[in-house]
């Protein structure tokens, strides 16, 4: 009997603290496999109503275009975390500062988590998908829909990594 192998971690961030926690485990399972991490942020589809909200109040205030407000989105999503990845590396050992060559690709899409997340994980061809629990409080009920819609639905093994 082989035991499986974990080649390639999908690293999922909301950008939360949960995230930052589950990024520790996603560096040291990469540390102990040899796996690259793919990290991944959606930023999420805004409703038609929330669109038409939105554009309306930007014509009116003679702002940026809604493309330019959802691409904005993107990019403050990609600068925090470089930001989170520097200073994690600033404060981190030396054996910490090595892992950063496994970090194979940083991607932030626009779309439904969940789907987008899966879509993700089939591309790459993950061997495991890494994500934190939701901050939402007892709503959620210790795990977001989120993640329970990953762990329900993905065809690979999910690690769902609570705040300590």
């Amino acid at each position: 009997m082989s035991l499986p192998e974990i080649r390639k971690i999908l690293y999922c961030t909301d950008l939360s603290d949960s995230a930052v926690n589950a990024f520790r485990y996603a560096l040291t399972l990469a540390r102990d496999t040899g796996a690259e991490i793919h990290i991944l942020h959606v930023v999420e589809e805004l409703s038609q109503d929330a669109k038409v909200t939105l554009q309306s109040y930007m014509q009116d205030a003679g702002g940026p275009s809604l493309e330019k407000v959802v691409e904005g989105r993107a990019m403050s999503a990609r600068q925090e975390i470089e930001r989170r990845k520097e200073a994690l590396w600033r404060e981190s050992s030396e054996e910490v500062r090595k892992l950063q060559k496994q970090i194979a690709s940083v991607s932030v899409v626009h779309g439904h988590s969940a789907e987008a997340i899966l879509k993700k994980a089939g591309t790459i061809h993950c061997d495991l998908i890494l994500m934190g629990t939701h901050e939402k409080g007892a709503v959620q009920a210790f795990i977001g829909s989120v993640a329970k819609t990953v762990m329900r639905t993905s065809r690979v093994p999910v690690l769902v990594v609570p705040l300590p």
